[in-house]
């Protein structure tokens, strides 16, 4: 029997960091728009967004935390220590978030502040990791995993576009470096060369964590084309609404449950504020809920 619960995220609403400029739309607003559309949990977004403590769970009001975005430069030892206090934030929001079953707790998803090369060039095209920076990189990524673990949380990592981790070999090298679950991405590994739904089969013992996201192959293209960069790539759509890209969908709940996966499933649509509107994206997040929904989820 099917456990699984669909999430959704600021990212899909266009807030990404509260210092950009103001949210396009209240938290409280976001938090009423998911639950009217049936959705049963939300990532965090931005530390303060949602609220901390009992600010979150009043907020919340039954919807349930499925996790949120920790970024930590990898790649910079000296960097990636001084990250680890916004780490210990992250976890300490987490800790004060409504209790859930425990395989639906909060899953900190552990990301990778990026490559200026690969976030000028998204899609597995500008070179990565040197072959030798590989075992620093991977025993940080163990550290911050162990990190969240001793807090009593199980993380998951986020391979990105734009950044170390972005292309299906790149995934590899992570997993057989370290034990930490994978966040599996559909909408990031389909526009970095990969296909979700071999890769949910390929990863099955190591998938922790879930973003359904679809992806526009021909908006990369123009993208590349333009010399634009990653975020310019989601301003103009890159991510698209589920069943306007080419996402196999019905591929990829196959795969779930052929699997077994019983975590969360959390859709995002990544946008940029102001090129879409509040109205627009409250609507396309509705009409992804009811996708996963006539798919039996």
């Amino acid at each position: 029997m099917r456990v699984t619960r669909v999430a959704n995220a600021p990212v899909s609403f266009g807030v990404f960091e509260l210092a950009d400029a103001p949210p396009p739309l209240s938290a409280d607003q976001m938090v009423r728009a998911l639950a009217d559309a049936g959705y049963a949990g939300i990532d965090l977004g931005p530390i303060g967004y949602l609220g901390t403590g009992e600010d979150l769970v009043a907020r919340l009001d039954g919807l349930l935390l499925a996790g949120g975005w920790a970024d930590l430069r990898y790649s910079d030892a000296v960097e990636f220590e001084k990250g680890l206090a916004a780490l210990d934030a992250t976890l300490d929001v987490f800790a004060a978030a409504p209790a859930g079953p425990e395989h639906l707790a909060p899953r900190p998803t552990l990301g990778c502040s990026g490559s200026p090369a690969r976030f000028a060039r998204p899609g597995g095209n500008a070179p990565g990791l040197a072959a030798g920076d590989w075992p620093g990189y991977a025993s940080r990524v163990q550290i911050a995993a162990d990190r969240c673990r001793e807090r009593g949380f199980e993380p998951a990592f986020h391979h990105h576009l734009g950044t170390y981790v972005e292309t299906p070999e790149d995934v590899e090298r992570l997993l057989e470096l370290t034990d930490v679950q994978l966040c599996l991405d559909t909408g990031h590994l389909l526009l970095a060369g990969g296909d979700p739904v071999t890769a949910l089969r390929d990863w099955s013992d190591r998938v922790g964590h879930v973003h359904v996201k679809d992806g526009d192959t021909a908006i990369l293209g123009q993208a590349l084309a333009d010399g634009v960069d990653l975020r310019e790539l989601m301003g103009r759509g890159g991510f698209a609404p589920l069943g306007e890209g080419e996402l196999d969908l019905p591929g990829v709940v196959r795969a779930l449950d052929e699997i077994d996966y019983q975590g969360w499933i959390i859709i995002e649509q990544d946008t940029l504020p102001g090129r879409r509107s509040v109205e627009r994206n409250i609507a396309d997040q509705a009409a992804n809920r009811e996708k996963l929904r006539e798919l039996g989820l």
